[in-house]
């Protein structure tokens, strides 16, 4: 249809390379040429760019119906495309406009010409090219073509044998396609932009800087305190409906820029064999006694929960961002968690529980997942384990409890919202549901998040289906924003983070109080656990103090008890299981704590490129290109002495296997439950 109506648009072609033109048609793109001067290729690529993916996206659509209908949110689906299109056309845009201001002149019209048709016309036929690929990609892989997109470029031989064999009509039509597309995008580019203008000088400086500042708007997306990213759109619980919100060159070049992060992995330690990552790993005493049947997912193993139920308990777990041991008196810290420090004498208190890293993510992947931490970004933010990777809510949704994650900010925020609805959890609230009384730079109050949380589990627990409430902190972030009146100030300077930690504390007392209120109390496990300690520093090769965070399970019918024992975030996942009286099939390594608190432990500890495997007062430390550090670690004072000689050798190999795992299994694509 674009070649057909190409003539309706030929223009004369008396243009000079200054800036007087031929009258223009007042006539479609030819209309647009004539105001937009040389900044009219552009404009062509907006619009052109939102028609042919506004039409890529209804027909993709229609095709997926049933799955989409489903959801119930068509119009917002829609709308949120349209939000998804213009950030990567924003994108687009932003290289020839920065160079517009060294190019777009009279003096050199016809390069600026020639290179802005060419980009554009680069552009659009690689959107059509990523849309035209979609709909044999989804029907093989039910989602958008994302990194095993561009892994399979690595294999082009194969790939197009395969597609030749086994998909031939597919792949002539779509070539076709994208050819006759392509050339008669070219053809009006070419022909709508050779009546383009070109400004003064003085009118193109004036306008550049605004429309660099739309272009920004544009492509940021959003007033919030983070610019949107692909996380943002993940509206339901469906994979493929989410990828269907968002467009495949946008998902593709994500893809491209995740993998660049996954540079980095557990090999910087240095070569260690498969089957002994596995064997150490097996040997530890809280996993000798499983069995471990399936080669393909090799920690997949079946837990017998310990706590035998007639009917399986509810699960709320409250992360507390940044509330490390600093801030718990009774664990050495700083006295601003009175009601934390109450709460304890209640139910499970962990005495050596520590994080495995400093980022919120890294928290999240192990407390939600039970996963190991790598050297590399957290599994979160990671393109591999978007789908089909094992958390507690994959593993609980499939013993029909009901899942949700509730946060006081914009759920999206380091890639979560994606993470958790592709893997169980099936309903996301955040700041855009809630009406709070106060908004701080990191969202909602945690009074307001946990007032929306009460009225969650009420809702929850009315539906009459076991549930698992994920509630996620924020207020004791820096600037540490938070009502007034509410506490007693720890230092005369309102917004300090002993403050704002005692601000958080206050709000979670409220919540416990409110909590046993309610019928469901007596029947939900509650678990309170820091993601992270505030802030990790010190002279320390590795500052395993700053890893020391509080942790408590209380509610049903837990009984006061003291963990003693070293313990890492991973074991909590196995031991809640246990308490809630769910025997499940899952890959977690950690530890059930229902079956044996007392015996020694260990700590997985990722601090930047070092990684420290705790035992009792022993650390192994592996660096990148360097041996192996034996070091000596003093839980009561805090001191960490690195010393000066090198580990045994079964203690490198331990701590080389738990390194090692999560790196293998998140390439392997075998940290799932099965099929």
């Amino acid at each position: 249809m674009l070649s057909m109506n190409i003539e309706k648009l030929h223009l004369p072609k008396s243009i000079s390379d200054g800036s007087t033109t031929s009258p223009v048609p007042s006539i479609g793109l030819a209309r647009i040429t004539g105001w937009a001067g040389p900044f009219a290729p552009l404009v062509h690529l907006l619009c052109i760019g939102l028609v042919l993916l506004s039409c890529f996206r209804l027909a993709l659509i229609a095709w997926q119906w049933p799955r989409v209908s489903a959801t119930g949110i068509v119009p917002e689906i829609l709308v949120q495309g349209v939000r998804a299109d213009l950030i990567l056309l924003g994108y687009c845009l932003a290289i020839p406009l920065l160079l517009a201001p060294l190019l777009a002149h009279a003096r050199s019209a016809r390069l600026w010409r020639s290179a802005s048709v060419a980009w554009t016309g680069f552009a659009l036929i690689f959107i059509v090219f990523m849309e035209v690929a979609s709909p044999q990609f989804i029907m093989q892989y039910d989602a958008r073509p994302n990194r095993l997109f561009i892994e399979y470029l690595g294999y082009p031989q194969e790939v197009f044998s395969t597609l030749w064999h086994g998909f031939r009509t597919a792949l002539l039509l779509g070539c076709a396609l994208t050819v006759i597309l392509g050339i008669a995008l070219l053809r009006l580019l070419k022909t709508t932009s050779a009546t383009m203008s070109m400004w003064p000088s003085r009118k193109l400086l004036l306008v550049w800087p605004l429309l660099c500042l739309l272009v920004f708007v544009q492509i940021r997306s959003t007033t919030g305190h983070r610019p949107a990213n692909p996380a943002m759109f993940a509206l339901t619980g469906d994979a493929m409906v989410n990828s269907l919100v968002i467009n495949s060159a946008w998902s593709v070049l994500d893809a491209i820029r995740a993998m660049g992060n996954e540079a980095k992995s557990s090999e910087i330690y240095g070569d260690f064999p498969r089957e002994q990552v596995l064997a150490e790993v097996k040997a530890a005493p809280w996993l000798r006694d499983y069995r471990f049947p399936n080669p393909e997912l090799p920690t997949l193993h079946y837990q017998q929960a310990a706590v035998q139920r007639s009917k399986p308990l509810n699960l709320v777990i409250v992360l507390q961002e940044s509330m490390g041991a600093t801030f718990v008196e009774s664990l050495g810290g700083l006295p601003v968690t009175p009601e934390l420090e109450k709460l304890k004498h209640e139910g499970w208190w962990f005495e050596q529980l520590y994080a495995t890293g400093t980022r919120s993510v890294r928290g999240i992947e192990a407390v939600v997942a039970g996963y190991a931490p790598t050297p590399a970004r957290s599994t979160v933010k990671l393109s591999l384990s978007q789908n089909n990777f094992y958390t507690l809510a994959d593993g609980l949704g499939r013993q029909g409890y009901r899942t949700e994650f509730v946060y006081g900010g914009e759920a999206h925020f380091d890639n979560m919202r994606s993470f958790f609805t592709g893997n169980g959890f099936q309903n996301i609230v955040d700041i855009g549901d809630m009406k709070p009384a106060f908004v701080g730079s990191w969202g909602a109050s945690d009074e307001d998040l946990f007032d929306k949380s009460l009225e969650r589990l009420k809702t929850l627990h009315a539906q009459d289906k076991p549930f698992f409430s994920l509630i996620f902190t924020s207020s004791n972030h820096e600037p540490f924003e938070f009502p007034d009146g509410k506490i007693t100030l720890h230092d005369p300077d309102k917004q300090t983070v002993n403050n704002a930690v005692k601000y958080a504390d206050h709000a979670l007392g409220n919540f416990i109080r409110e909590a046993k209120r309610q019928a469901y109390w007596k029947d939900t496990v509650f678990l309170i656990v820091a993601d992270h300690d505030n802030r990790v520093y010190g002279n320390s090769l590795v500052p395993i103090k700053k890893f020391h965070i509080p942790g408590l399970i209380l509610g049903a019918d837990i009984e006061p008890k003291r963990i003693a024992t070293i313990a890492s975030q991973v074991d909590l996942g196995p031991t809640l299981l246990s308490l809630l009286g769910v025997s499940s099939t899952h890959p977690m390594i950690g530890r059930d704590l229902v079956k044996d608190a007392t015996t020694p432990g260990r700590a997985l500890i990722q601090f930047n490129d070092y990684f420290a495997y705790l035992e009792g007062s022993d650390a192994t430390v592996l660096r990148p290109g360097q041996a192996p550090l034996a070091a000596r670690y003093d839980a009561a004072s805090g001191a960490f002495d690195p010393g000066s000689g090198a580990p045994g050798q079964d203690k490198v190999d331990r701590a080389m296997a738990h390194v090692m795992l999560p790196s293998l299994l998140y390439r392997e694509q075998r940290y799932r439950a099965p099929d």
